[in-house]
């Protein structure tokens, strides 16, 4: 795949750490007062097993040096926008996340400068912490990286409630995209997923995230903050796929009265999808998935991305450019959609 195309191929969704953060980790998990199985069950594994993936994953999550070029060059991915592994601060408690989102957006800032032509950022926040989360999306703004990323739930909350609205103000405001990535699910969600190992990338982290996002819709935040962008990864986390079916059901709840907490809004759920959300392959490069939601979202809105190191196949940037679009809508989907929307020129 090193092959050059007439077009940069941008990769997303790429996940790094700094070393440290799996010292917080390590003591979360001995700790073992973390009220969120999910997060026990995933970096549990990841920290203490020795198989093939894990090594792999946890060696490349705190590389943004040549190895991680080599393995970009490998797949011939041109460029990458690098983000806080999940959960990144989200598992920790306020002060301390503050602290670490700050630290690992200088760190992150640092490994761009080294790598300039190759390397874009995502600013980590602590939800946590809303005021000052919102004052990190500015300073990392000023830094220049190119968005916020958000790993879902935090502490088993949800951002649908208007306390969390200084973070959406400054991401209006700055113009700069929420990049919603899955988080393992909530504690009254995992359970019954564990059990049969569906809790992880395999389904859970997508149910997890596709349910914050729209409750995030559902509860009038984008009625709030109509020009806010978010992100999601997964085409989608299945999203595109059930428009029909929440709009018609989003209005017969609306019409009966049935919730107190849903409230009519000003469009369709599937406007605000359309208008406000940009989806990205990540771990999807299935080219039915992918033109199916170029078609009901548009071409403008879908976005490649690998999700290294987490799923790393070199075969994987060949199997999305058998997608059966023009050779100008195929720029769209590996370049300048990510460049429009992450404001990359």
């Amino acid at each position: 795949m090193s092959e050059k195309k007439p077009y940069l191929r941008i990769a997303t969704e790429e996940a790094f750490c700094p070393a440290e953060l799996f010292d917080v980790y390590r003591k979360i998990l001995a700790d073992g007062t973390l009220d969120d199985p999910g997060f026990m069950s995933q970096w549990g594994y990841f920290l203490n097993s020795n198989s093939e993936r894990s090594v792999f994953v946890r060696d490349a999550l705190c590389s943004l040096g040549e190895d991680r070029i080599s393995n970009m060059d490998k797949a011939g991915i041109d460029q990458a926008i690098l983000a806080l592994t999940s959960p990144g601060v989200q598992c920790m408690e306020r002060s301390q996340a503050v602290e670490f989102a700050e630290m690992a957006n200088d760190y992150l800032v640092n490994g761009i400068k080294a790598y300039p032509d190759r390397y874009f950022g995502l600013t980590a926040i602590a939800p946590q912490d809303p005021d000052h989360a919102a004052k990190e999306i500015e300073r990392g703004h000023k830094l220049g990286l190119k968005g916020v990323i958000v790993n879902s739930h935090t502490l088993n909350e949800y951002m649908d409630d208007e306390k969390f609205d200084p973070i959406f103000a400054a991401a209006e405001r700055l113009n700069t995209p929420i990049y919603m990535h899955p988080g393992t699910p909530s504690k009254d969600m995992v359970r019954p997923m564990m059990s049969r190992g569906l809790d992880g990338s395999i389904y859970g982290f997508s149910v997890e995230t596709a349910v914050h996002l729209l409750r995030i819709v559902v509860s009038g935040v984008l009625d709030r903050f109509p020009k806010l962008k978010f992100v999601a990864g997964h085409c989608g986390e299945a999203i595109p796929f059930w428009l029909y079916r929440l709009d018609h059901m989003h209005a017969a709840m609306i019409k009966a009265k049935r919730y107190a907490t849903v409230q009519p809004l000003e469009r369709k759920l599937s406007d605000y999808i359309r208008d406000n959300f940009w989806i990205t392959t990540s771990g999807m490069p299935w080219p039915p998935a992918i033109e199916f939601c170029q078609r009901v979202l548009g071409m403008d809105r879908v976005l490649y991305a690998m999700d290294y190191p987490y799923q790393y196949v070199l075969e994987e940037v060949g199997f999305t450019e058998q997608v059966d679009i023009s050779p100008e809508d195929m720029k769209k989907l590996f370049q300048t959609n990510a460049e429009n929307v992450f404001n990359l020129v």
